[in-house]
């Protein structure tokens, strides 16, 4: 059975990227208000450690990701007002809901990371990598709100008859796309400059 293990220059980058993230989820330094806006740019250091570490890298800071969205439920480093209505709704599903998402993103980046890099260069594969952590985050978010809540009375209201392709880009509007967008560049500018630091293992090319 193939294992992973990180070397220690990798570990410590994958300490740096948890801790910069718990900063992040529990100051305002990980979101950014624009008016009514709140563009979040928790994933980020997820997308990060998905590219120097791969898919278990990112699956490890996107849990911790999911951990602290779902601490906001009950308070714990500030209240999410929807995370708390569906903590009181159902918890396990709140949970489910909060965490899963952001874990099932970070282990999947660290795949998309990798295949790309067999087809193109390392900034094309960081830039494409951060993109989609902003797109998976929302897709598995919203996808997982609907499923295991869209039957309950507190979101048949937000949802208010529209249908749930409507609602969603009504719910997450500009918001989604100043996340993708900002993700995008910084962690194609990031994951270059690691990868020129060598923090990003060399790429394996498609077989001939």
């Amino acid at each position: 059975m193939k294992t992973t293990k990180f070397n220690t220059s990798q570990l410590v980058l994958l300490g740096l990227m948890t801790a910069i993230l718990l900063l992040m989820a529990y100051t305002p330094l990980g979101y950014l208000n624009i008016g009514p806006l709140a563009i979040t740019f928790n994933m980020i250091p997820v997308a990060i450690a998905a590219i120097t570490m791969g898919p278990v890298g990112g699956a490890i800071t996107g849990a911790v990701f999911g951990m602290t969205s779902f601490l906001q439920c009950i308070g714990v480093g500030g209240t999410s007002a929807m995370g708390a209505i569906l903590f009181d709704i159902n918890p396990i599903l709140a949970f489910i809901q909060r965490f899963v998402p952001r874990f099932l993103d970070g282990l999947l980046l660290g795949y998309i990371f990798r295949g790309m890099r067999r087809f193109t260069n390392t900034y094309v594969s960081c830039l494409v990598t951060g993109f989609c952590s902003a797109f998976l985050n929302t897709l598995f978010f919203m996808s997982a709100l609907v499923l295991l809540f869209g039957n309950t009375s507190y979101m048949q209201e937000l949802m208010g008859g529209k249908n749930v392709i409507a609602f969603v880009c009504g719910f997450v509007g500009i918001n989604a796309v100043c996340e993708m967008v900002s993700a995008t560049i910084i962690t194609g500018a990031v994951g270059i400059a690691l990868y020129k630091a060598h923090f990003v293992p060399a790429p394996k090319r498609a077989a001939a």
